[in-house]
């Protein structure tokens, strides 16, 4: 197996290209990239210095990947972005490199980005993730696996969205997103659980039903939110679910994402 690279690609002779990568016309890639094994470039994608790709990617059309981060603070350090494998890139997307030495925007395998999504610096993205058409994730977002965020969605610095949520499109999220919720909103509000999203990613009922339990505790209880997770800690520690969120707590950054008036939450 060899490497397909079409007569109007710049490649630099120094970059790791892989066995079985495919480079469509007019690609430039820089010397500090490493490309894996079976990942097909479509045409005028442009891989800077500093970028690691998986193997079995698809990265298409204008797609740009590491520039410097859009960061005031950056001084030419050396920063990474890292690709996972099977990860899905559509057309003009961008992902710049890290801000501080050592540091890097990474991407899970298996996620796909649809056109026009922007990760900013130090973005973390987790594994099995969709990002509709002009997602935009500013600095040093995070986003667990499995999420799933609408069209044109906005995240502002630093926020973290928890494991297996959906954010409606449009929506404008400034706060954290605990994990396994819907949010939707400008500013975003949580309207109840991503109770299609958990089935569709083999949650069992019983671990749905303990999910809605957990939830309706903290929402329903006396004691302010923080005081009601570490109460029911207290009580039921061992539980996975009551430790997830705890500790989706305790690395708050923004605050968490409030619910939405009580007569617009999804009920099951």
């Amino acid at each position: 197996m060899s490497v397909a690279v079409h007569p109007t690609a710049q490649v630099d002779p120094e970059a790791q290209i892989e066995d079985g990568v495919v480079i469509g016309p007019y690609c430039v890639i820089d010397r500090r990239v490493r490309i894996g094994r079976g990942t097909e470039l479509g045409a005028f994608v442009r891989i800077c210095d500093c970028v690691e790709i998986g193997p079995s990617c698809r990265i298409y059309d204008h797609v740009v990947l590491g520039r410097d981060p859009q960061d005031f603070g950056f001084k030419g350090e050396e920063s990474w972005v890292r690709i996972g494998s099977g990860v899905v890139i559509r057309e003009n997307v961008t992902i710049h490199r890290a801000s501080g030495e050592g540091n890097e925007t990474r991407v899970g395998d298996g996620t796909y980005l649809m056109e026009g999504c922007h990760l900013g610096h130090n973005v973390e993205v987790g594994e099995r993730c969709v990002l509709a058409n002009k997602v935009g994730l500013a600095g040093y977002a995070r986003v667990g696996d499995r999420v799933t965020i609408g069209g044109m969605a906005g995240v502002h610095q630093f926020v973290t969205i928890g494991r297996s949520c959906m954010i409606g499109g449009l929506s404008k999220v400034v706060k954290d997103v605990p994990p396994f919720t819907l949010a939707d909103g400008r500013p975003a509000r949580i309207h109840g659980l991503n109770k299609v999203g958990l089935r569709r990613q083999g949650f069992t009922p019983e671990e749905r039903r303990r999910i809605r339990e957990v939830y309706d505790l903290l929402r329903t209880g006396s004691l302010p939110l923080r005081q009601g997770l570490k109460s029911l800690l207290e009580e039921c520690g061992q539980d996975p679910v009551v430790r997830e969120l705890w500790e989706f707590m305790s690395r708050c950054r923004r605050g968490w994402t409030p619910w939405a008036h009580r007569s617009e939450v999804e009920e099951d």
